[in-house]
């Protein structure tokens, strides 16, 4: 592929509403499916023992506890993974799950093929991880004996804003052997992530309006591998709407907990807000994803200490103005409403107890991407993240209430001046820099408008008996997902741009 911009692929009109449902519990498949997968309840193991995505720092910051005392405000600093943002860590279990899925498929079939014996099964990733668009042109691994070039090797091909490729091609790239990438990134996407994306050793295509234009061209390359004769196998990776990816980002809710568990020995720390952006609703699907096996992990191994940890935890998912798609799906499909009123959880965390898992959403979905935060720049939320939102609204409904509860999924959106303003007071603050894409998920501290209402909805917390100050109220985590779309120089010209 190049840099130049291909005819554009035909795709079909969406409108601003569509009914959909959502498959049961994918990531459940994957340990029943995959011999080599991870233990549900410690996932993307093998991801983490070959260092593809790091354990970050949960930073206590002084200056943003000062502002919402008598919360402590802890940072998860995701900008420190190796490709500049959170997106490492689901990259990285998809991708060592696909390359592993492939291999056991080829060894298989060349056993197979040995012992004049053509009746084992594949193992198809997609079937795994619910994810309908991979392709390979030539199934029967004819090529298995032949080791030149990319033959015998899964090629991996996304679409991107910037960062989702950044993540795939830092992983692929850190492999031995390194793995083919391809990414197609729309004309909106900066120079300068293009020139990493080039460096680090991507193919990059440059087509596109915006991120949804890309990802359909992105999608018809990966059909047109099916019958282009190549033998190669091309799987498509979406940046957010597969349930690896939410796995892999689920870890950080993890990290979270041990890094709480393991500050100063406070027995009364308790999660009361983590904060997090959301794009195409990757992320906060990852994070609901970790709440929920944490919340049911119980017995040894202080289970029940964990779940006492994150017992109540309100997630508020932060957007600016000009890109608030999962906003739009949400008040759309209120829990309140007639059709969302039946419970999709079967008590064990498993969210998948009755049929109500495939009762239908109305997704909305935006005219267009209106704001600074690019990053953000999905026309419509996954719907599983929807469903994840309900389940862990209603563990809130049910949760005993004297014991911590009131789980709950909250709406946060900000201007992008209010985005920015983050962003430059982060910097002071700290020292690092981030897109205005994190920026929505600091908003809600630095915004004396916003900051007001977090706080309201944290009053009702249960204290600690202790009455020791900070460390008896409950904490609140910003996820820093990071982003590399940004400069010491681009943060002055936003600066300029909305505050001046």
């Amino acid at each position: 592929m190049s840099s130049s911009s291909p005819s554009s692929p035909s795709s079909p009109s969406s409108p601003s509403s569509r009914t959909t449902t959502a498959n049961p519990t994918p990531e459940r498949q994957l340990a029943a499916t995959h011999p080599q997968s991870d233990q549900y309840s410690n996932p993307a193991q093998t991801a983490r023992s070959q260092n593809l995505y790091h354990t970050t720092p949960l930073l206590h910051s002084l200056p943003l506890s000062r502002l919402c005392h008598p919360h402590p405000v802890y940072l998860k600093l995701d900008l420190l993974q190796p490709s500049g943002s959170f997106k490492d860590r689901g990259m990285a279990h998809l991708v060592c799950t696909v390359r592993d899925i492939y291999a056991y498929n080829n060894n298989s079939s060349s056993s197979s093929s040995n012992n004049n014996n053509n009746t084992s099964a594949e193992m198809d990733p997609d079937r795994i991880a619910n994810n309908p668009t991979a392709s390979s042109s030539n199934n029967n691994s004819s090529n298995n004996n032949n080791n030149n070039d990319n033959n015998n090797q899964v090629q991996f091909l996304s679409s991107s804003g910037g960062n989702a490729g950044l993540a795939l091609t830092t992983v692929c790239r850190s492999l031995r052997p390194p793995l083919p990438v391809s990414v197609i990134v729309p004309e909106t996407t900066k120079p300068m992530v293009v020139r990493k994306l080039e460096t680090l050793g991507a193919d990059v295509t440059v087509f596109g309006k915006n991120w949804n234009e890309a990802d359909a061209l992105a999608r018809t390359m990966v059909e047109d591998a099916k019958t282009d004769g190549s033998g190669n196998t091309v799987y498509y990776v979406s940046p957010y709407d597969n349930p690896l990816l939410w796995t892999g980002h689920s870890t950080a809710v993890d990290e979270i907990i041990d890094q709480l568990s393991c500050n100063g020995g406070d027995d009364d720390v308790r999660i009361g807000a983590i904060l997090a952006s959301v794009g195409g609703g990757g992320l906060l699907s990852g994070i609901l994803e970790g709440l929920e096996r944490n919340y049911y992990r119980g017995g040894g191994g202080g289970g029940g200490r964990r779940s006492a940890i994150i017992r109540g935890t309100k997630v508020m998912a932060c957007e600016t103005e000009g890109a608030a798609s999962f906003a739009a799906s949400l008040v759309a499909n209120s829990l309140d409403s007639e059709n969302n009123s039946n419970d999709d959880d079967d008590g064990n965390g498993n969210g998948n107890g009755n049929a109500n898992e495939e009762r239908s959403l109305t997704m909305k979905r935006l005219d267009g991407i209106t704001s600074v935060a690019t990053s953000l720049g999905a026309l419509e939320v996954t719907p599983a993240v929807i469903h994840r939102a309900h389940r862990h609204q209603r563990r809130g409904r049910c949760d005993d209430t004297s014991a911590g509860g009131g789980e709950d999924v909250l709406s946060y959106t900000c201007t992008d001046a209010e985005a920015v303003d983050a962003c430059v007071k982060f910097a002071l603050d700290h020292r690092m820099l981030v897109e205005p894409a994190c920026g929505a998920a600091l908003a809600p501290i630095y915004s004396e408008r916003l900051r007001g209402r977090l706080l309201e909805e944290l009053s009702g917390m249960r204290q600690s008996s202790s009455g020791d100050g900070d460390r008896g109220s409950s904490a609140i985590v910003v996820e820093v997902c990071g982003g590399s779309g940004v400069s010491a120089e681009l943060l002055m010209e936003w600066k300029k741009q909305f505050l001046e």
